[in-house]
């Protein structure tokens, strides 16, 4: 069937808008397989989309469809398409945009794939948004209103003084949109205080995106969201203690509402008592800080020394004795790392006393100074965008195969998220952190090792090869695969 090409010129006034989250296949929700997968603690912010959706003038309608919990439906009655995906989703986002072009509908595409790599985006899509969407979508709207669709709608820098001295400028996002799905998130009371990150990783897309900046909202305004939603929240700010003075702010104003909530922080936290005691305050039960690694030499190439890997045990027991449980986020396959890296990996977590764990493997993704370094070494192996999704070996490691970086990964979150392990993790935490903090992990560790049994990760330990043979005369199965694995590995 061939694409309908949508007439960029056609006047439309009051449009019907359909905004769009991907899925990957694995999780992707569709009318031949409408049953969501029980992952619930692991879904929580659909934020980007649901401001757009508050930037909407009112005269348009606007429908949200995520197709991690329900179906989406091509043949739609709407006029526009909005599709917001990272570099994971970008095929699928692509086939999305392809089917409703199709039916002559306009698509456009938004978000960070489309911001890092707009030459690879551009032509899968009427318009793109580049960079932020506040102030561009009303401009795109328009312009389709008036019949003159642009190519490309393009955050050039900040757009007034107040962007330029460091505030964010954005509204209270349309959670209602939400409401008729919202038993399938762990939450859609998903808050952004502040957007961006001064920090200059060089894996991290969002450094990437922000420039290395860090605008904050009012904390007035942040204060009347909170006290509008109803039950408790999740801070979505990639670093919420990104401007220290800000933190205590509104850390401060938050007290009276008696709210709960998690959020993202930098290991920095533990370093400041007066700011860790103020986040508890402000009711905070959990944050996810990026450990990374725990090898010195790894941490600085990837321009992160100042998570300081020899004090990790000292400021992750502070943050836990302060009653704030604890999600790592590691990534396994950077150059330093050898095949010993998944069981110290493991003995580590274990010894700090993580309550949950997020182990990503090291992914280029593009746009990132890692990429530009590993494209430039002829490392990057795999350009399938799919596989960008921190689950798949992409490149070619420096002291492993990528089978075994492939194999480690996996079983260090298979024997992380072990029954026992996960048990135990509770009752310790019940006395350390208290109640809620072990609840989280409690459900987190629950909700991945449901994942894990439904993708069959397995894995083993590079560490400690099985290359004997049994009295049958066969490979041990872990042994097996990686044969089979390092033999298919010349074609990475």
């Amino acid at each position: 069937m061939p694409v309908t090409k949508p007439d960029r010129r056609r006047k439309v006034k009051d449009m019907k808008i359909l905004l769009v989250v991907p899925a990957g296949e694995k999780v992707r929700v569709t009318r031949a397989r409408p049953k969501v997968p029980r992952r619930a603690m692991l879904r929580f912010s659909v934020l980007p989309l649901t401001v757009v959706a508050a930037l909407t003038p009112r005269e348009h309608e606007v429908r949200m469809v995520d197709e991690n919990v329900e179906p989406l439906d091509f043949d739609a009655d709407c006029d526009l398409v909005g599709v917001t995906f990272m570099t994971a989703l970008a095929p699928r986002a692509y086939e999305i945009a392809r089917e409703f072009r199709r039916r002559g509908k306009l698509a456009v595409g938004g978000g960070y794939h489309a911001t890092l790599c707009p030459n690879d985006a551009a032509p899968h899509f009427d318009a793109l948004v580049v960079g932020d969407a506040e102030g561009l979508w009303q401009r795109l709207l328009e312009d389709v209103h008036q019949g003159k669709l642009q190519k490309l709608y393009r955050q050039t820098g900040p757009a007034n003084a107040t962007a330029a001295a460091g505030l964010l400028e954005t509204p209270v996002p349309r959670r209602d949109l939400l409401e008729r799905t919202a038993r399938y998130y762990a939450t859609i009371n998903a808050v952004q205080a502040g957007r961006g990150c001064r920090h200059a990783c060089r894996y991290c897309s969002v450094t990437a995106f922000h420039g290395r900046t860090y605008r904050r909202r009012p904390v007035a305004e942040v204060v009347e969201e909170l006290r509008a939603m109803e039950g408790d929240f999740i801070f979505v700010d990639d670093n919420i203690i990104a401007d220290r003075t800000f933190a205590l702010e509104l850390f401060g104003a938050m007290v009276p509402l008696r709210k709960r909530w998690v959020g993202q922080a930098s290991l920095l936290i533990a370093d400041d008592p007066e700011l860790l005691r103020a986040t508890r305050a402000a009711g905070c039960r959990g944050l996810f800080i990026g450990i990374e690694t725990a090898n010195e030499a790894n941490l600085a190439a990837m321009n992160k020394q100042f998570n300081q890997a020899g004090s990790y045990g000292a400021r992750l027991k502070r943050i836990r004795r302060a009653g704030i449980g604890v999600i790592a986020g590691m990534i396994a396959g950077m150059d330093s790392d050898g095949p010993e890296v998944f069981q110290e990996m493991l003995k580590f977590l274990e010894q700090t006393g993580m309550d949950a764990l997020q182990l990503n493997i090291l992914t280029p993704l593009p746009g990132t100074p890692l990429h530009l370094d590993m494209e430039g070494a002829g490392r990057v192996a795999d350009r399938d965008w799919s596989h960008y999704d921190y689950r798949h070996v992409v490149f070619s490691p420096a002291r492993i195969s990528a089978a075994e970086l492939q194999a480690g990964a996996d079983w260090v979150y298979a024997e992380f998220y072990r029954l026992d392990r996960i048990l135990r993790r509770f009752a310790r935490a019940f006395f350390t952190t208290g109640w809620m903090p072990a609840l989280l992990a409690l459900k987190l560790g629950w909700t991945y090792r449901y994942d894990i049994r439904r993708e069959g990760i397995r894995g083993w330990n590079p560490a400690r090869p099985r290359a004997r043979w049994s009295w049958q005369g066969l490979l041990w199965p872990e042994q097996r695969t990686r044969t089979l694995n390092s033999a298919s590995k010349q074609h990475l």
